[in-house]
This record gives structure tokens, sequence and C-alpha cells, in this order.
């Protein structure tokens, strides 16, 4: 046995663990969202929790917790179905089914005791190759292991951030005996099939993110009671202005829950997280008042009126009162900086004797920089480590030293000794390293590396195979062509890759050009390149078209410069569907009516497991022009025929009235008349944006990886481009009766405005393939010609104007 050894930073270069069938212990909200996404990963497991005091179901505790996760917010499974996945049961009744599961997780109370007694009693049932964890989130590892009787080898910490499903950062804290080979081979399958960032974390109280994060947090309440700041100003200060969630600090703490905030904070050393904020932790677990919850916490909202007012709590009354918007001039200017790099030089550049958020910022993030450092072989062995762990857990933009690099470490601790504030003796050893250099920075910009204090030198940062980023390939194979929304760039191995990277990933003339112009059949890329893949490292895939161009032009009545635009948009997607070579759409995040089109007519589609798409186009008064309608007619008519094959010798008018074509319809007419979103890429199939041969990706660093090998996978295999279908029979005047009367019957019950139901009925004039008998053989042209009569008479509504008005200004949709 080889013990573990703790790497720099995570490595999943290993074979992964084969788990196939897992048991949480412990039903509580943790433990049932750990087993809710295991469930989302295809694995069967078991839920167990104690046997309640009484008469009744003896497994109540843990079915009541499986219930609970069905009505979850946010959801914690990808689709209702993979609750069907999750077995409750209980402590005294079950354990005996451990003996199936290859892993086991513990997710008990953070109780020493309470935890040392379980793993007593479930020691004896686990087959001699299971994998044994602890998901504490701050008692030592050590501790535990020494209470087992087995396993010890096999045994470790794995820190979930909840929600798991959402929170991609998994901390591997190892024990004293933990097996290198068992450690490295969990992390490979955490990585692969549960979609997680892999960090290895020292055995010290709250590991790494929760370590600085909640450090960071005591910090910022206690220059906020200094500088006299309120709540709302210090959320603001510590939010989007510089890379972390809007939630910033106090949103952020009633997010996670007060309870497990003032836990988190017990857990440190004595005097390291206590003092103003720990004493306010304390009175608000005494009130109750735990946060979202417990509908109140720092802040809360008061229903009544028709309006929700929200409140924020004055700590030196403990009352409540209205939130302001905090009128903090810095921040408003920093907001035209196009990156949080820029943002950050923006704000420090101000003087603090005379600017509010300066005097806040420099020995909040001097704090941050200090502390971080200081934990460089105390809680992690490097900083890599510790920056990989804010952004995953956090969920921050940079971690604490790329912020340092980006603000500028030589003359950011110039200021600080200037300003009389604490530097850590790790970036003097930076500094001391770099003694003639302007420029000093912990990551080297002639290479993957980052400093490393403790032995004063640079140390390589680690790669993790399959995981990739277009940036990375922009670098080392470079961009074949250009412009202000989109690029090509070469992925090696004969694929390329169409990088969305507009403002939001709109879809304007410059994607729509790029697009359409790499994808030709007799453009220099297709001759060049065996295949594509679509994608971005953006936040979202794409918002979709520009709907700021599309107001403007409408607004002035250029409807031949709408309908050239609409044409361009079908011709890109066309460009998509036709090209010779396969085209691989990676979407993930928003992916949102144009950005949804594109992927509907890709060869295939990679999404990752958080994919939320839809044809949104109802929501601003419009329906999809750029050829998804058409496309969604399609699905139907191939997906009924998969069910009821029609037979050739019968009149194409019978399968289009048959009660498959009939049900395939009314899906995707409710799909794009209801402005239907995903909430996952598994319940995009069941809305038709996905097909069965579409593979999902957990991980997003592998997202672009995993695209590329479908992409070469399909050349490989002689792909041959599809043929612009001419026989497509249309369900005709019937169901576009059929579909009316539905949009009626919404109109007259309320469910839907005026302008609602004549935009319904466009979207089922087309699906209708128009007023054509049943079985009537269209072509895709016809579809995309009726998906342009309906888009430009709904362009000219005053409604549809004002819905594009009012979506550009606040993100909304408006039902008028």
């Amino acid at each position: 046995m080889s013990t573990a050894v703790l790497p720099a930073a995570a490595g999943v270069s290993a074979q992964p663990l084969l788990v196939r069938r897992a048991a949480v212990l412990g039903a509580g909200t943790m433990g049932s969202r750990i087993a809710a996404h295991l469930a989302n990963a295809g694995i069967p497991t078991l839920l167990l929790d104690l046997v309640p005091d009484g008469e009744g179901d003896r497994s109540r505790l843990a079915k009541g917790a499986l219930e609970a996760l069905g009505k979850a917010k946010p959801a914690a499974f990808y689709e209702a179905g993979a609750a069907a996945l999750v077995t409750p049961g209980n402590f005294e009744d079950d354990l005996s089914k451990l003996a199936g599961c290859d892993w086991v997780i513990e997710a008990v109370a953070e109780n020493l005791a309470i935890k040392a007694a379980l793993f007593e009693k479930v020691v004896p049932h686990l087959a001699p190759e299971a994998v044994l964890t602890t998901n504490t989130s701050g008692l030592p590892v050590k501790q535990i292991a020494a209470g087992l009787a087995s396993h010890r080898s096999r045994f470790f910490g794995t820190h979930f951030f909840n929600p798991p499903r959402y929170m991609r950062l998994l901390e591997i804290i190892p024990g004293p005996e933990t097996d290198a080979g068992v450690l490295a081979s969990f992390a490979a399958f955490a990585d692969r099939n549960l979609g997680k960032q892999i960090v290895y974390a020292n055995d010290t109280p709250n590991f790494i993110a929760n370590r600085i994060g909640v450090a960071v947090m005591f910090t910022g309440a206690a220059l906020m009671m200094e500088q006299g700041l309120t709540i709302e100003e210090v959320d603001a200060l510590t939010g989007s202005a510089i890379g972390w969630p809007r939630t910033g600090t106090f949103r952020l703490a009633d997010m996670v829950g007060i309870d497990v905030l003032a836990h988190v904070a017990a857990n440190f050393p004595q005097g390291a997280a206590h003092g103003g904020l720990g004493q306010v932790l304390e009175e608000l677990v005494k009130r109750g008042w735990l946060g979202d919850k417990a509908g109140q916490g720092f802040y809360k909202k008061n229903k009544g009126g028709g309006k929700d007012e929200r409140l924020v709590l004055d700590l030196a009354t403990f009352e409540y009162r209205p939130a302001a918007k905090p009128a903090l001039s810095a921040l408003e200017m920093a907001k035209n900086a196009a990156t949080v790099q820029e943002r950050l030089k923006l704000l420090l550049a101000n003087d603090p004797a005379k600017d509010k958020a300066a005097k806040f910022l420099w020995p909040f993030l001097s704090s941050l920089w200090n502390y971080a450092a200081d934990r460089i072989g105390e809680a992690a062995n490097d900083a890599v480590s510790i920056d990989q762990a804010m952004k995953a857990g956090f969920n921050w933009e940079l971690g604490p030293f790329e912020m340092w690099d980006a603000a500028g470490v030589r003359s950011t601790v110039d200021r600080m000794k200037a300003m009389g504030l604490p530097v850590s003796r790790a970036v003097e050893k930076l500094l001391d390293a770099e003694p003639g250099a302007a420029a000093v920075a912990w990551y080297s910009p002639d290479g993957p590396q980052c400093f490393h204090p403790e032995d004063g030198a640079w140390q390589p940062v680690p790669h993790d195979p399959g995981h990739a980023r277009v940036a990375d390939f922009r670098r080392s194979h470079g961009v074949v062509k250009s412009n202000s929304g989109a690029s090509l760039v070469d992925l090696g191995d004969g694929i390329g890759c169409i990088e969305l990277h507009s403002l939001k990933n709109a879809i304007g003339g410059d994607v729509l050009s790029m697009i359409s112009s790499v994808l030709k059949p007799d453009s220099d890329a297709v001759k060049n390149f065996a295949g594509f893949v679509i994608s971005s490292d953006r936040e979202n895939f794409s918002v979709g078209a520009n709907l700021m161009q599309l107001l403007l032009a409408a607004q002035e009545g250029e409807w031949d410069e709408v309908a050239a635009v609409i044409k361009a948009f079908q011709q890109m997607t066309a460009a998509i569907k036709f090209c010779p070579r396969p085209v691989v759409a990676a979407p993930f995040g928003l992916t949102l009516g144009g950005g949804a089109e594109i992927c509907l007519h890709a060869a295939r589609r990679q999404p990752h497991a958080e994919l939320y798409i839809g044809l949104v186009e109802a929501g601003v008064g419009l329906i999809p022009a750029g050829g998804g309608t058409k496309e969604m007619l399609l699905r139907a008519v191939d997906q009924a025929a998969a069910l009821a094959p029609p037979d050739p010798k019968d009149p194409p008018s019978r399968f289009a009235v048959s009660a498959e074509m009939s049900a395939a319809l009314k899906r995707v007419f409710e799909n794009i008349a209801l402005a239907k979103v995903s909430t996952s890429a598994a319940e995009a199939r069941p809305l038709g944006m996905l097909t069965p041969s579409d593979r999902i990706t957990l991980n997003r660093e592998r997202l672009l990886l995993d695209a590329k090998e479908q992409a070469l996978t399909l050349a490989a295999g002689g792909y041959t481009a599809p043929q612009p279908r001419t026989q497509i029979p249309a369900p005709g005047l019937g169901a576009l009766a059929l579909l009316e009367t539905g949009v009626f019957m919404m109109g007259e019950a309320g469910f839907a405005s005026e302008h609602d139901q004549k935009v319904a009925r466009w979207a089922a004039y087309i699906l209708a393939g128009g007023r054509v008998t049943a079985g009537s053989l269209v072509s895709e042209q016809y579809l995309l010609d009726l998906e342009l009569e309906a888009f430009l008479s709904l362009c000219g509504e005053r409604k549809t104007q004002e819905r594009i008005a009012f979506t550009l200004k606040t993100g909304k949709p408006l039902r008028n």
C-alpha cells in the first residue's frame, strides 16, 4: 500500500473508480442532495438515516428527505425520473445492503462521537474494496479515521459544497493511511462522472475554501462596522464589482444558512474568526433567523401590497428597515470596464481618503491576499489549489492570487506598506525572487508555472487530461480568422472551433457572417478541417439574437433590412446543417432563441449537464425564424414516424393526421408557444432539443474536448451531410384548427394575452405547414418562408416592439 502524498494540484489521469452502486449515510439537507447528484450521474444510491421514535414507517426520515428533494429549489435532480435511482432506508434494517456498494459516504451531524458510533456499525458490512468517505466540513479527518476498525487505507474526506448539483468544488482530504492509488482513482471518477473540480486539501480546520471564504466574510463585516458602512454597501463592494457573485457577503450568508456559517466559524482556531460578526451570528441563530430557509436573516422579504419589499437588518438595533441601493460612484464607473481585471485596477486606483469604495477595498483585499498566501503549505500545498478552490467553491471569477496578479503584485505591496497594512512573508519571498522585475506575478507569463514560497521555486501548473478551454488552443494553435463576434480557432487533429465571443454571445451580423463563411461547402476551412465544434469560454453559450439591432430596424420600418437579417440567419443555420464536415455544438448555461437554433441544426450536440435551452422568442412576441420552428416540426415528424412507421402504400395524409403525429405536434407547439426552457440537459431531451445520440458532459472543463472527440468520431466514420428535405408531410388544416382551438381556450381562461394568442397562432400556422391539406408534401425552404412571413408580421406589431424594448432593459419578458 502506498500512503497518500498530497499532490500539488488535483490530477485526474488515473483509471476512474468503478462505482456501480453507492450509499449516503444521513438524509439531511447535504446528504440527500449528494444522493440526488449521484442519481443525476446514473448511479443507484441508498439513502439511509435513523429510525425515528414512535410508530410508523421506520424509514420515514429518508423517505421524507427524498420527497423534499422533488420539491427543492433550485432543483436537486436533473429530471424528475432520476429520483427512482434513490432508495430510502434506515441504519437498523438496511446496513446489510452496503455490501453491494462501491462507495459509501457519511453525511451525518458534525459531531465526532456521532460519526464514530455510526462507523462502528457500518464498517463490518462494507465490501473489502469499497471506498468509505466522510463529508465533514471541518472536523479533522485523522480523528475520524482513528476510530475505524478497518478500511483506513480506503478512507478519506470528500467535502462537497451545497447544493452539490451546482457547486463544482469537491475538496479531497486524505487520511493518515489513505492509499494513494485509491485517492487517484476516486478523483478521476468524481471529475468525470460527477463533474467536480477536484482540489486536494490538507487536514486543517475548514480545509481550503471555507477557511478562506468565511475568514474574508468576517473581515468584510469587521470593516463594515469600523467604517460605518451598511450591509447593502458591503454586498455591493464584495460582489460582481470584484468578480464575485452578486450575492456579496451577507446575501451569501443567508443563502448558505446562518447556522451553517456559525458552525464553520466555530471550527476556526480560537480568535481567528470571532468578534463582532461572531456575536451577531450567535444572536441570529438564537432568534432562529437562519437566512433563506427561515425566511429571514441579514435580509428579509416583506410580502404585501402586491409587491415584495426587501428589508435589511440594522445591526445596531436588530430591527429590519427597507433596503437601499448603495450610492457608490466608483462602482458605477467600474461597470464600464470590460473585464474584472480592469475593474480591480480602476477601483484600487482611487484615493482611499476620498473614495468610500477604495477605503474599504484596500484593507479588505490586502487581508484576503495575506491570509491566502499564509495558507500555502498549511491548508493547501500551493497557490493553484487555493485559486481553484475559491473559484469552484465560491464562484469567484478569479482566485486570490489571480486577483493579486491582476491588481499588480509589486505595486499593491508598495501601497500596502505605505498604508501601514501587513504584508505576508510569502509574497515578500516572491518579490525577493524577482528583484529587478517591475511586473512580478504569482503566475509566470512565460508558461504554466506558479511561484511556490515554501522553496522559492517556480512549479509547473498541473494540467488535467481532458480539461481544456478555447483560450488554451488560441495560445497553442492560434486563430485562423476572427471578427468582433466570433473566431475560428484550430483545436488540432483536424478540428476547428467556431468560438462565440460577442457581448453575452448575442448573435448579430458578425456571428452570422463568421459561421456562414467558415461552413460554406467551398470554404478554405471546410477544405482544411475534418470537422468543427461551436462553443465558447463564456458563462453562457448564447442569449439569442441581437435584439437591439432588430428593434432599431423595426422601429424605423426598415422591413427589407429585417427580412435580410432573418434570411442571413436561416442561411447560417443551413450552413451548419448541410456543411460537408460534421459540426458539433457544445452548448452550456443559457442557450436561448438563436443559440438554441444553432444547436438544433448541428450534426450532434455535446451539451454540458447544466444546459438551459429553449426557443424563447414567444417571450418577446416573436416566433423562432432561424429555422427553429422548422426543425421542431421535423423532430415531431421523425418522432411520430419512429413510433408508428408509415406504410409506403398509404397516402401521406394518413400519417399526417395519425395520433402519434398529433401528440408530437402538440408537444413541439407547446415548447414554442410557451417559450419552454429546460432546467438541465437531461430535461432538454423530452423537449426535443437533444436527440438520443447526443451525449452529456457533467464537467464543464471537459466539454470542449468531449465535443472535439465527437467531431473526430463522426469524421472518422465517413460523415455525409444530410440533404434538404422536400417530402415533409404537412399536418395541415385539421391540425391547425386543433392548435388554434387550444390557443383560444387558453385566452378564454386568462392564461394567454391577446398578443400571446397572436404569436401562438403564427407558431401553429408554421407547424401545420400553412393552410394546406393534411399530408401535402412541403420542403424545408417552404417552412423557412413561413417563418419569415410570421416573423415580419409580428415584428411590425407595437406590442412586440414594446416587449423587445422591455426585455433589453430588464432582461425579463413582458406579458402585454
